[in-house]
């Protein structure tokens, strides 16, 4: 019985070894090129900033927003009342019927003139005196009505339009204010969001329009990026020794106007020999890798990189070129 379970276990171990070794993975170790990358902070910025203007002075009613609210390009937002302007339409609304009657009175004149110049019974000065009459009250009409036009509109003007779609930023007025023709009524940020980054001059030459980068999600650090984000304009002026470049990224229409948040840029590349991570293992807390030939390396590990979409952790030392790794 005891040498049959010897030859048994003999021919377990026989078909153990080849399967174990047939389900082994390689791994040839090379020098790798890799993006090195920064953690900074960007800011929540709006493409352009729009003001909501005065175009007449007078009083500000019927105020209808508030810091945080969102306007529609054309929507009313206040309205500016001026008393003196009703009253200028009034004044000018009878002169004009004054000056309709006094047309009426000079086309009879007219009329009768005319009627008289044909039997002799009237001169062709009064004639010409009657029509030059009634071309001067018809030009005083057609004055009139010009001024009764701009009067009318400027109290259309006194409603406050928003210049563009977006975000009310702040509101310098409130009901009640009295304003004058040009004063700022709000600033709207406009419906076009982006990132602003603001970094020393010694990343000047890693910054370039289209690079991707990493955008941390809000209020979260880590491994919780967002992918579609790249660089769509440096700006070519440097200020306080920082370049700035602008981010374009889905998604921050949610976000305060002026928020941080954290990117991930490139910073340069460098040669690194990395492996992926099922071809370590520990022991005793010290870190192993197999290779080929069978011999056991200690290794120094570094940070977490991807080679070819896979993750895999950088190798400080114990690691060549050319060596191959099997799976523990």
């Amino acid at each position: 019985m005891i040498s049959r379970a010897i030859t048994v276990g003999f021919m377990m171990a026989a078909l153990w070894v080849p399967i174990n070794q047939a389900s082994a993975e390689e791994f040839t170790v090379k020098l790798q090129n890799i993006e090195d990358r920064k953690a900074v902070f960007a800011t929540v910025e709006s493409i352009d900033r729009v003001l909501a203007r005065a175009r007449i002075g007078g009083t500000i009613g019927a105020l209808g927003i508030d810091e945080g609210s969102k306007v529609a390009a054309g929507q009313k937002i206040a309205v500016i009342t001026d008393k003196k302007l009703p009253l200028k339409l009034k004044s000018l609304n009878a002169k004009l019927n004054s000056l309709t009657a006094q047309r009426k009175l000079a086309q009879t004149d007219l009329k009768r003139a005319k009627s008289l110049r044909r039997t002799g019974a009237a001169s062709q000065a009064r004639l010409d005196s009657t029509q030059t009459k009634l071309d001067i009250v018809k030009s005083e009409i057609a004055s009139l009505g010009a001024e009764r036009s701009i009067v009318i509109q400027q109290i259309q003007d006194g409603e406050v339009l928003a210049p563009a779609s977006g975000r009310v930023l702040s509101v310098a007025i409130t009901n009640g204010s009295v304003v004058m023709p040009g004063e700022t009524i709000a600033v709207i940020a406009k419906d076009s969001y982006i990132l602003r980054l603001r970094l020393p001059e010694r990343h000047a030459g890693f910054l370039k329009i289209g690079d991707k980068v990493q955008v941390s999600q809000r209020g979260k650090v880590g491994a919780d990026m967002v992918a579609d984000a790249t660089i769509q304009q440096v700006y070519p002026e440097m200020k306080q020794g920082r370049v700035i470049a602008d981010v374009k990224v889905s998604g921050l229409g949610t976000y305060f106007v002026g928020e941080r948040t954290r990117v991930h840029i490139a910073t340069g590349s460098r040669a690194v020999i990395a492996a992926p991570k099922k071809f370590f293992f520990q022991r005793y807390g010290i870190t192993f890798a197999k290779l080929k030939s069978g011999d056991e390396v200690i290794l120094r590990l570094g940070l977490p990189v991807k080679i070819a979409n896979e993750d895999a952790i950088e190798v400080l030392s114990g690691l060549k070129a050319g060596d191959i790794l099997v799976t523990p």
